[in-house]
Order: structure tokens, then sequence, then C-alpha cells
């Protein structure tokens, strides 16, 4: 059996709410199981509203957050292993991509500064030159070029190009995941697609596997391989891209699929789900059943194991609309 690039097992994290007189418990990841394989690369498209706990998950598998029951393991070592974490070498194998790139760099220093940075310290390269020709390299693949880019401050450059010189950054430690958590949110629609195929390109030349958090279904359907849709911290439906997005077997995954905008188009805020109750996170039977237009009794009394179908496909519902999970 092939070792796996990430395994999160039955994950959970809660944070409290309030003050003293009216602290609330928010389940924001509850029990999620997760994989990736360590021998294709994928893209892994985290979906669902906001509050669903997508953010959160990214964090933890980034270690900005601590899990409360559980375990993550990168490439067969367990997060929990705390004397044999290696923060360097961890770097070198994860890295991340935010929503927002004129928060990733600061306006005082210049973008080139970044990268050269992140190639000496992190001894990717031996010397300046040869970090000189790395970096050229790298944001020739995402098109840009250190010729461009060198000495240029963030806010000479637009959103999208700043988004490629981010991603670049990622690159060069050669990383086995890169977590992109809403990385077009904050991009014009005209360059959304264009960082999307990017990471098509990028998947198979550097052998990264991604995670892609979006709210965009549009372009999660365009490039992912597998997709995970989450609901109050639950995961509710996983598997291949293009069987979900066709004929989703969760009715939370069905009412998402039905409304997939535009490309380049988030959701709106009619379909937004109409409120984010603090009660919701709390319930132990299916959270969606209190809005389920197919909500039975039995739905009502208890949370439903999950399905699974001979195509890899993972279902958290009772009486799932495909048949075949």
């Amino acid at each position: 059996m092939s070792e796996k690039l990430l395994e999160i097992k039955n994950v959970s994290k809660s944070f409290h709410i309030g003050g003293m007189l009216s602290k609330k418990k928010i389940d924001a990841v509850n029990d999620v199981n997760l994989e990736i394989d360590g021998v294709k690369p994928v893209i892994l498209s985290v979906v669902g509203e906001s509050g669903c706990g997508k953010s959160t998950l990214c964090k933890m598998i980034l270690r900005l957050h601590d899990f409360d029951q559980g375990d993550i393991r990168l490439l067969g070592s367990s997060y929990k292993d705390h004397k044999g974490y290696d923060p360097f070498r961890f770097r070198l194998e994860v890295q991340p991509i935010f929503q927002n790139p004129y928060e990733s760099f600061s306006m005082r220093k210049t973008v080139d500064t970044y990268l050269f940075n992140t190639a000496l310290r992190l001894k990717i390269a031996k010397n300046y030159e040869e970090a000189e020709n790395l970096i050229d390299e790298i944001l020739k693949s995402v098109g840009m070029s250190l010729e461009v880019v060198r000495g240029k401050y963030p806010t000479q450059f637009s959103g999208g190009e700043l988004q490629r010189v981010s991603i670049a950054r990622a690159l060069i430690t050669r990383p086995k995941l890169i977590i992109a958590d809403e990385p077009v949110a904050a991009i014009d629609a005209s360059m959304k697609m264009n960082i999307v195929n990017l990471f098509k390109e990028l998947k198979d030349k550097y052998q990264v596997s991604f995670i892609y958090v979006t709210h965009d279904l549009s372009t999660a359907y365009y490039v992912s391989d597998y997709i995970a849709a989450l609901y109050r911290g639950c995961l509710i439906e996983y598997g291949p891209a293009k069987e979900i997005m066709d004929n989703p077997a969760h009715p939370y995954t069905q009412l998402l699929m039905n409304a997939v905008p535009r490309v380049g188009e988030k959701w709106d805020k009619e379909f937004t789900m109409p409120d984010t109750e603090d009660k919701e996170y709390a319930i132990t039977y299916c959270k969606f059943a209190p809005r389920c237009p197919y909500a039975l009794e039995e739905c009502r009394k208890r949370r439903p194991d999950i399905k699974c179908s001979a195509d890899g496909r993972k279902t958290l519902c009772f009486y799932p609309l495909n048949s075949e999970v």
C-alpha cells in the first residue's frame, strides 16, 4: 500500500464565543475524514458556505490551529508527534496561498525580497546567483519573470499578477502540498480562470497536490479532481468532482450544484443559507435536517453514518439521492 500524502482522521475543532455569561461552543470542524494519495498529484476542492469550517480545516493542516480530537498525518507522520516535528521540513513540504495577495506582502518591501528570502533561508539555493536562476524559472512558469518583478513593490502589481507571485513563492520549496484558501476571491473576474488554469498546469509540472478552498463552484468544477462539501463543520459529501457536480447525492450538495453561478461569479446573497444560528452547530443528529426537504423522522434522531460507494464517493446521509451511493 502506497503512503498517503495527507490523512485527516476524525478531526474535530471547537471554539467558544461570547462572554462569561453567554459563552457558546461552536463545532467548527466535526469528525472530518479526508485523505490525499501520495502517488499521483490531485486538486481537492473544499466547498461550502461561509462558516462551514473550510478555513479552520486548512489552518489545522497548516498547523496554525491545533485540533481537539482525531489526528492529521503528513506522509505518515502524525501531527501529535511533537518531538518528531521538524518545522523546517514542514515548510518545505506544505505551502499556503492566501485569499488577498496584498496582505501577504509588506508595502515597504519589494516583492522579490520575499522570493530571495524563501530560496536562501530555506536553503533551496546555495547562493544569490543560484537563487536568481531558480526564481526566474519559477516566475516564468506562472507567466511572470524576475526581470518584471525585480525592485517593484506590491502596489505596482494588479491583484492577479501579485497572486501569481504568491504562487511562485509557494513553489520555490518544491512542496508536495499547497493549501490555497480562496485564492481568486480578491481577483478580477477576468483573471480568475487564468489563476485556476495555473493550478492544473503546475500540478503536473511540479507534481504538487492542491487543496483549493473556494466559494466559486464554477471554477471548482473546472479544476478539481475531487470535491469535499462541508456543512456546519461536517463533511457531507466527498468524491470525484464530475460525479458529484453532475449527480450530487446529498440534498445540500444538490442545492449547491443547482445554483452553480457563471464562471468567476460567487454565490449571491439570495443563495446563501438564511442564517448561521449557533444551535445548528450543536445538533447531534443530521445538521442539515432542519432545512432538508427530504428529511424524515430518523434524520432528526441521530447522525447518519457515512455511506461509501464503489467509485470512492462518501455521503453523510440516511437516504442519498443517488441510489448508487
